[in-house]
């Protein structure tokens, strides 16, 4: 078994004549939390989207979970976790129900279910709010009930795609405690973000401008080779190069 969870090799996007993604190159390790940094409209989410079997290259491979892009595109959806840029729960869902809901499309069965909806009530603090509709949580509160279903069906890969978005600071802070003890537990955590601050948290990080990775090294390295004090300046300095 390869020791990197995703692997690409010059993956390249194309919509009608525009090129989204040109020719990326990546190797994450198992275990390891990576960052995907960029301003919105970089690119990250439609590589994320050909990651996690969404939507096909145009040009280039890869590998997820040991399973080929191209070619193995369910398997992918099967063996990863993915939280989307955009709230993909059931607001009109309790949260208890929206947990029930995701644990059948993963097809856990009823014992595991209940074991399952009790441990993620409680790791993610929300056992107050499991019988609250889940359009009236704060989003905070969404987010972490986001994260634990994607969770689920215990995904050794997980992407997640701007998770921290619009929530405040102290939320941020327990979403990203939770991507350590995700990571300590052996899974690997490909995130993406503009918050050139969270990039700190990160084991590496690859930071992607119109298109192309223009970037990627270990945070402390990124600042040392350029003399910059943080990601912030790294960021800049890159993009106005």
């Amino acid at each position: 078994m390869t020791d990197f969870a995703v692997e690409t090799e010059d993956l390249e996007k194309r919509f009608d004549g525009f090129v989204a993604v040109k020719g990326v190159n990546l190797a994450v390790r198992r275990g390891e939390i990576f960052g995907f940094l960029g301003a919105n409209g970089a690119g990250k989410t439609t590589t994320i989207r050909m990651l996690c079997g969404l939507l096909l290259p145009t040009g280039g491979g890869g590998r997820v979970a040991g399973f080929d892009i191209w070619s193995e595109s369910e398997r992918i959806k099967q063996n990863i976790g993915y939280m989307s840029q955009k709230f993909s729960l059931y607001g009109d869902l309790t949260v208890a129900e929206n947990i029930e809901f995701y644990a059948g499309v993963y097809g856990l069965s009823r014992a595991l279910l209940e074991e399952k909806r009790r441990r993620l009530l409680q790791e993610f603090g929300l056992h107050a709010q499991a019988n609250r509709l889940t359009r009236d949580l704060p989003l905070g509160y969404k987010q972490r009930l986001a994260l634990g279903c994607a969770l689920l069906h215990d995904p050794q890969v997980i992407f997640l795609d701007e998770p921290t978005s619009g929530v405040d600071p102290e939320a941020r802070r327990g979403f990203w405690q939770v991507i350590y003890e995700l990571a300590e537990a052996g899974k690997t955590v490909f995130v993406t973000t503009h918050y050139m601050d969270e990039a700190e948290y990160c084991n590496r990080v690859a930071i992607m401008h119109q298109g192309e990775i223009i970037a990627m090294d270990r945070p402390g390295a990124l600042k040392r080779a350029l003399g910059k004090e943080t990601m912030q300046d790294v960021f800049i300095h890159l993009v106005a190069a």
